[in-house]
């Protein structure tokens, strides 16, 4: 079964906007699971543009499904996964300056660094997935620093999708079976809807999780949250 995280950052943002508690980020990660997500995903930036600190900690402290922390791994990242110890730890590349992932992990080139990284979540008794391209030799090298998972990006599925189906799919049903071949679970997510999920969920079945924010928010705005979470899911069932 393919599990559908739910990212609230978003949630978050139209919070913080305004000032206040109003959506309630709590409230909502508590619904988003009673709805029928499997998971909550959560992008802790150093600026707190969207989720802060604090919400991570209150979140870890009721979240019943798989918690998800995504970030760059930095001294702040790694003091927040050594306190939650959250069911998964997701690293991707991206610094505090950028806008939103918009990369996967050079695993050859950052291999060290990884490696020490992840051995250190893996320690804390922490799931870990890597943000990667659909690159086998990205892949395997996630494989060699030691991650559990690999979770692939997928905007340029997103963006080559309407024009050509069958080649936005292709680089990423041969990353999948290489990761699948190595024992890596397998993850995706970045620009996923209610377009394009299903196609991939066909071409790579085996899919362990998607995390979808973006999307899935501004859908909830006309079909509603607990309707949109049912009919995300109905996309990778």
């Amino acid at each position: 079964m393919t599990k559908l995280s739910v990212n609230i950052n978003k949630i978050a943002t139209l919070r913080n906007a305004r000032g206040g508690n109003n959506p309630d980020v709590i409230r909502v990660a508590l619904d988003c699971e009673r709805f029928g997500a499997q998971g909550i995903t959560v992008h802790p930036r150093p600026d707190e543009r969207h989720i802060r600190y604090n919400d991570v900690m209150q979140l870890a402290k009721v979240v019943k499904t798989e918690f998800n922390i995504e970030g760059y791994p930095d001294a702040r990242y790694m003091e927040i996964i050594e306190k939650v110890r959250p069911a998964q730890a997701t690293l991707v590349p991206d610094g505090p300056d950028v806008l939103t992932s918009n990369a996967g992990w050079d695993t050859i080139q950052h291999q060290k660094q990884l490696t020490d990284m992840i051995s250190t979540i893996k320690g804390w008794g922490v799931r870990t997935s890597v943000f990667v391209d659909p690159d086998i030799k990205m892949v395997e090298g996630a494989k060699a620093i030691g991650a559990d998972r690999i979770e692939l990006y997928t905007e340029p599925y997103a963006s080559g999708f309407a024009k050509d189906k069958a080649g936005a799919i292709a680089d990423y049903v041969m990353a999948a079976q290489a990761a699948q071949k190595l024992g890596l679970g397998l993850n995706a997510g970045h620009d996923l809807d209610l377009n394009n999920l299903k196609f991939l969920k066909t071409n790579i079945p085996f899919l362990d999780e998607v995390s979808i924010g973006h999307a899935l928010v501004c859908d909830a705005l006309y079909y509603g949250l607990e309707n949109t979470i049912q009919m995300y899911l109905r996309q990778i069932q």
